[in-house]
């Protein structure tokens, strides 16, 4: 909203009044301020930080051209992995005078397109986390507006993801330690790039390790997704199990315990996203920890970037992960 000054609205006229120069330069320096001369940029600066002075939306929309809008969309705003970069997100967008509107596609595909086409027009550029369409339909999207997916590879389109290989690379080192030679792998959804990578990831990690790796198939990213596939499980005869992510690593805990599997006795666990729940449950869970809040802070930074005109075309950022050992991974049975 706009300040006040004695009860009244303070505008630009008072604004250009106080620092000497006229109301269109108050207009460049709020609107692109390396555009205009230092010293000129310097008494506006000042005289806005005098007087108290904030455009409101609106105003800056005229001056800019931009709502001061971005769409942030998730495939599943119930799954505890999101809800860390979501409020981290929204965080650094007020930091830079930014709203956040907020969309969940239930895992998807089409209801995404379906979003980002009805939500184009209100906000300035899109921070799609673990997007589930199509290549071709996220570099139709960045054609016309700026995206920076999360979690997500797309050529030519500016992305902030995680390194899976060194999380992966640590889990498998472990269960090696641990003496384990058969793992499973319950796999997420068939349309998803993080599932694709890991599973990718696996084979050649366990392959170089001297593990055989048991593909149980795909699997909702749920807890019941988990709990539906852990009989499966089971029938591999692996010593151990990785999950696509922890609500499912969750899920093969419940049922395990339900049929009186001692984990990590019979069975060693481990999940990926280090989600609040992994150190609660009994036993508490191994896990790939990811930096959600960083990812959703470096997210809208390259997504202002590019709407500043400050960064490349397509940059990449890659955050590092670590494995963090809990109970729920032991020494592999001797059958």
């Amino acid at each position: 909203m706009d300040s006040r000054l004695g009860g009244v609205a303070v505008t630009i006229k008072d604004v250009a009044r106080l620092a000497g120069v006229s109301a269109s330069s108050v207009c460049r320096t709020l609107a692109a301020p390396d555009d205009v001369r230092p010293d000129t940029r310097e008494r506006v600066q000042r005289a806005v930080a005098e007087l108290g002075y904030y455009p409101n939306r609106a105003a800056r929309g005229l001056i800019t051209g931009r709502t001061g809008n971005l769409g942030l969309i998730v495939p599943d705003i119930a799954n505890p992995f999101f809800p860390d970069i979501i409020k981290a997100a929204e965080a650094r967008a007020r930091e830079l005078d930014y709203a956040v509107f907020l969309a969940d596609t239930d895992e998807d595909p089409a209801a995404e397109m379906g979003l980002i086409r009805a939500m184009s027009k209100q906000v300035d550029g899109f921070l799609l986390v673990s997007a589930r369409c199509s290549d071709e339909e996220l570099r139709s999207v960045y054609d016309d507006m700026p995206v920076v997916v999360v979690q997500r590879c797309v050529r030519h389109v500016p992305a902030v993801t995680f390194d899976d290989h060194d999380g992966i690379r640590q889990a498998v080192g472990h269960l090696a330690t641990l003496g384990h030679r058969r793992v499973a792998y319950v796999a997420g959804p068939r349309t998803s790039w993080s599932n694709k990578e890991r599973q990718r990831i696996l084979r050649s990690t366990t392959s170089a390790a001297g593990i055989e790796l048991v593909d149980t198939g795909h699997a909702a990213p749920t807890l019941d997704g988990g709990t539906a596939v852990a009989d499966l499980v089971l029938a591999t005869r692996a010593t151990a199990v990785m999950a696509f992510n922890d609500m499912m690593a969750l899920g093969l805990l419940r049922r395990f315990r339900a049929l009186g599997v001692d984990v990590p006795g019979d069975i060693s666990v481990v999940g990926f996203d280090d989600i609040p729940l992994a150190e609660l449950v009994d036993p508490p869970l191994t896990t790939i920890s990811l930096a959600k809040q960083r990812v959703g802070r470096a997210g809208v930074d390259m997504l202002i970037g590019l709407l500043d005109g400050r960064l490349d075309r397509a940059p990449r950022t890659i955050l590092p992960t670590q494995l963090t050992v809990r109970a729920s991974t032991g020494p592999a049975r001797r059958d």
